[in-house]
């Protein structure tokens, strides 16, 4: 029989309660993982796709065409944002990724109606996304009644018309959103885990001693990540060109420009984790912390049209969200940086602020 002492057991214990009651960090992880998951999987992701952004080009302006328009909106699936004049203005709103749907209605959209030989309407719908042309495909159950009260008949009410992923498959769509996964992922925990690393062993010190300054020694530190970070784009667009038979429709330096942005962005707030993590352990904790919303809420996973408005506020603020679009508009869409800068802006000033909050932390710490 095992010779246990219970008063040697208690003391271990309480032990180890102290040492948790003092890591504060974790502490923090026990309560907040569970309470950020519910709230993410509970009230953020939604498959129920509506609101989807809209823009309408209302060539017949008849009493009938504006009654179509009114029954789109009342649906819920769209929110009509904007008005314009020709198909070529709806697909270059598409391009650009500023709508998912729009709506073509022709100048004889009428004896359309009345002859029945063919669609009246047209629904333009970035396919990219499965979920999307799904939830923008209801739409083609309206019905409308006309002057004389007949229903015009659901199949002949739209065209649709499914753009960059006419095939439908779901690798088209996935595996260029994870180059900004894997890269999200990768940079921030290694130059997090990396600094904390050299402050366990003694080499940070070592370093502060020398002439080199703050922002010298972080961007010193960083700039070997941005060549992995680079190695680890390339790789996966020859992985998504060669098995999966994903079409480059951008140019490949909007792709780098966009990722070398990104990367950098990734490893500053890498950096802002290493001044607050104590251990590697906790730096790791951490990065899971910040990448798990990110891959929840920036459209990777979920529809982001789906999400109620907190949710997409708070994506709004995390760089996967950005690069999402800045990656799937340039490879499957064809668009170039200039028509999505944007999300360019929005990750430039990203990389900035990480990078002042992270080096006010480091002199903080050595100070």
């Amino acid at each position: 029989m095992l010779n246990v002492s219970w008063t040697r057991i208690y003391a271990i214990l309480t032990k180890e309660t102290q040492q948790l009651r003092r890591d504060r960090l974790s502490s923090g992880m026990i309560i907040g993982m569970p309470v950020v998951m519910c709230l993410l999987f509970g009230y953020a992701i939604n498959t129920d796709v509506r609101h989807l952004k809209a823009a309408v080009a209302d060539q017949a302006n008849t009493q009938l065409s504006r009654q179509l328009i009114i029954d789109a909106q009342a649906s819920q699936v769209l929110d009509i944002i904007g008005s314009v004049h020709t198909g070529k203005e709806i697909k270059e709103l598409l391009d650009a990724g500023k709508i998912r749907v729009g709506i073509l209605i022709p100048h004889d959209f009428e004896r359309r109606l009345e002859q029945k030989d063919r669609p009246a309407a047209q629904l333009l719908i970035d396919g990219s996304d499965p979920t999307i042309l799904g939830a923008a495909r209801s739409l083609t159950s309206i019905t409308l009644n006309n002057m004389a009260g007949s229903v015009t008949s659901p199949t002949k009410l739209f065209e649709v018309r499914n753009y960059y992923n006419a095939e439908r498959r779901s690798a088209v769509f996935i595996v260029p959103g994870l180059i900004g996964v894997i890269v999200t992922m990768t940079m921030i925990l290694f130059t997090a885990v990396a600094i904390v690393r050299e402050r366990e062993r003694g080499n940070l010190e070592l370093l502060i001693n020398t002439p080199v300054r703050t922002g010298e020694l972080m961007i010193g530190k960083v700039i070997p990540y941005i060549v992995i970070g680079l190695v680890q784009v390339t790789l996966i667009l020859l992985l998504a060109i060669i098995l999966f038979q994903v079409p480059i429709n951008g140019a490949v330096i909007d792709i780098y420009l966009a990722a070398l942005i990104f990367i950098t962005a990734n490893l500053m707030m890498g950096l802002v984790i290493s001044t607050f993590a104590k251990s590697q352990f906790q730096a790791m904790q951490m990065t899971f912390f910040f990448f798990l919303p990110s891959i929840l809420l920036s459209g990777f996973m979920f529809p982001f049209d789906g999400m109620p408005a907190a949710a997409q506020y708070l994506a709004e603020v995390l760089p996967l969200t950005h690069f999402l679009r800045l990656i799937r508009g340039i490879i499957l869409k064809g668009a170039n940086i200039g028509q999505m800068m944007w999300d360019m802006y929005a990750l430039f000033v990203f990389a900035l602020v990480t990078l002042g909050l992270a080096i006010a932390r480091f002199k903080k710490r050595l100070e």
